[in-house]
C-alpha cells in the first residue's frame, strides 16, 4: 500500500499518541504482575479502520521503536507489544477494509480479539518466555512463581499461558474493542480528512 504525505502525518501523530498512552499502564488484579494493561493499541486500531491494516502496523512499529528509548526489558517487552498488537490490528484492518459497515466493524473487532488472545498465548509459550529466560537470565520458574503468587492455578508454563497470558490478553482486547467501537464513528471524520 502506498501512503501519501497526509497519511504519513496521521500515522506519525497516532504513533506518538500511542507511545504517550503506552506510558500509562497498570496491572490487573488476579493477573501476574508483569502483565500490565495499557490502551496504546487504540490509535493503531483507529488507523487500521481508517487506512487499512498496514497503517495500524506502522503505528505499532513506531510506538514500540519510541518505547525502546526507555526499555527495561532489553527490547523484549517492545517486541511482545508490537507483535501482539499487530495480531490485533491486522485482522481489524483487513476485515473492515472488505466490509465497511457496522456489522463489518463488529466482525473485525471480534476477529481482532480472538487473534490477539490466541496469538499472544502461542507467541508467549514458544518465543517470549524462553527469550526472557535466555536474554535476561530470568528463569522460567521465576516467571511461573510470580504468576503463582497471584493465582494458585499457575504452576507451570502451560498453566501460566492458560490462566495468566490468555485471560489477560482476552480482557485487554475486549476492553480495547469496546472503546474503539464507541469512539470510531465520532472520530472517523477527522481520521478521513
Amino acid at each position: 500500500m502506498k501512503f501519501g504525505v497526509k497519511d504519513l502525518v496521521k500515522i506519525s501523530i497516532m504513533a506518538a499518541l500511542s507511545f504517550l498512552i503506552m506510558l500509562i499502564e497498570f496491572p490487573l488484579p488476579f493477573m501476574p504482575p508483569f502483565l500490565k494493561l495499557d490502551f496504546s493499541e487504540i490509535p493503531a486500531m483507529l488507523i487500521a479502520f481508517s487506512m487499512g491494516p498496514m497503517g495500524g502496523v506502522m503505528v505499532e512499529l513506531i510506538k514500540n521503536l519510541l518505547h525502546l528509548l526507555k526499555t527495561s526489558t532489553a527490547g523484549i517487552g517492545e517486541l511482545a507489544n508490537c507483535v501482539v498488537g499487530v495480531s490485533l490490528v491486522v485482522p481489524v484492518g483487513l476485515i473492515y477494509k472488505w466490509n465497511k459497515s457496522k456489522k463489518g466493524a463488529y466482525a473485525a473487532l471480534a476477529a481482532g480479539v480472538v487473534s490477539m488472545t490466541v496469538f499472544a498465548s502461542i507467541f508467549n509459550y514458544f518465543v517470549l518466555i524462553p527469550l526472557y529466560a535466555k536474554v535476561l537470565g530470568f528463569p522460567t520458574e521465576a516467571i511461573v512463581a510470580m504468576g503463582g503468587e497471584i493465582n494458585h492455578l499457575i504452576v507451570d508454563i502451560k498453566s501460566l499461558i492458560a490462566f495468566g497470558i490468555a485471560p489477560f490478553n482476552l480482557i485487554k482486547a475486549v476492553i480495547l474493542a469496546i472503546i474503539v467501537a464507541i469512539i470510531y464513528k465520532r472520530l472517523s471524520p477527522i481520521l478521513h480528512k
